[in-house]
């Protein structure tokens, strides 16, 4: 099992606490990118939005791509998955800035292309809003083109969307055949997407049987199209306490519902624009990324047991979340990793 996790580019996971002592700032994740390295994690995710959609519009938040570049200068085996949203940024031009991050990291770069889903944030920027299956289809050639430019020496293309003329991107990427493109989604359209186009599949908190079984769809979507197999991951929120009644009052904590925070201001409109196999809650929704769903909760011999059973499931990748960040990782590289590790147990 590989061990990353969010970079907390919002200043925290936790929708109804205010201040969780990991400030938005350049300051803090540098600090947390280059201690996670050192202490057992193998990548850590940039997310991407220009609005704070955990604790509220006006709140601070740190743009993805320039904090990966700089990111890239300050760390050494660290992999950066960046996000990046089709409709935010043009393709060839994308294709070219992330060549040149994946040099400044000495290859360590990848991507998590996500489909938008907040109508909102993207009016208030000036970026055009496709409705769902139409977001898939510009990503689908957005990929085609990005794809395109990694690896031909001269690459056209006219498209729906898109058109490049005889572009020549060099150089290349470190990383080869291409830097690892990574895609989450539940919808047949997402689903039939990163099955032809991606590298690797990533799916919100859920629990070992309900991921193992999505798994399995998604290694014979791979087969029938008879290309190479896919990596797989999940998101996860772990609270690891000395027991589990610690543990669960540290859920209690942090999902007391108060619908007047302003992180909930979004939740409907989130649900809108997304097509999930599952109804997801307030309670779900007070932690990012359904976290608490995978179960990661309780003393360390009881999160080890739940990883190993991810790892059962088909697992190769957890993308974890912690509050305050950078004490909990610390005490789950110290009590965690270690037991997943370990020949004994696995």
């Amino acid at each position: 099992m590989r061990f990353g996790y969010w970079l907390p580019v919002f200043g925290g996971w936790l929708r109804n606490v205010p201040d969780e002592g990991m400030e938005a700032s350049w300051e803090y994740v540098s600090k947390l990118a280059r201690r996670s390295e050192q202490v057992g994690f193998d990548l850590s995710l940039v997310a991407e939005l220009n609005l704070n959609d955990i604790k509220g519009m006006d709140a601070p938040s740190l743009d993805a791509w320039s904090t990966a570049a700089a990111l890239a200068a300050v760390t050494e085996r660290l992999e950066l998955m960046v996000a990046v949203r089709p409709t935010f940024h043009a393709p060839a031009l994308l294709a070219k800035q992330a060549a040149n991050i994946d040099h400044i990291s000495g290859g360590r770069l990848s991507m998590n292309v996500v489909s938008s889903w907040w109508a909102t944030e993207a009016k208030k920027y000036g970026v055009h809003f496709d409705r769902h299956d139409d977001r898939y289809a510009r990503t689908s050639e957005w990929l085609d083109v990005v794809d395109g430019m990694w690896k031909q020496p001269v690459f056209s293309h006219s498209g729906t969307y898109y058109s490049v003329d005889e572009a020549i991107l060099s150089p290349k990427p470190v990383r080869r055949p291409r830097p690892t493109i990574y895609a989450g989604g539940e919808s047949p359209a997402a689903k039939s997407l990163i099955s032809a186009k991606c590298d690797a599949w990533l799916t919100h908190g859920d629990s070992p049987e309900t991921i193992g079984a999505k798994v399995a769809d998604m290694r014979e979507r791979r087969e029938k199209l008879e290309l190479p197999p896919m990596s797989f991951g999940a998101a996860g929120y772990a609270v690891v306490r000395s027991t589990e009644e610690e543990a669960k009052r540290e859920v209690e904590r942090i999902t007391n519902v108060d619908p007047g925070s302003p992180g909930y201001a979004n939740y409907q409109e989130w649900l809108n624009n997304t097509q999930l196999e599952q109804r997801v809650s307030l309670e779900d929704y007070s932690v990012s990324n359904r976290g608490l769903r995978s179960g990661l909760v309780g003393a360390p011999e009881q999160v080890a047991e739940r990883i190993l059973e991810f790892e059962r499931a088909g697992l190769d990748l957890l993308l974890l979340q912690f509050s305050p960040q950078h004490e909990e990782m610390e005490r789950f590289a110290e009590e965690v990793i270690p037991l997943v590790n370990s020949p004994v147990r696995a």
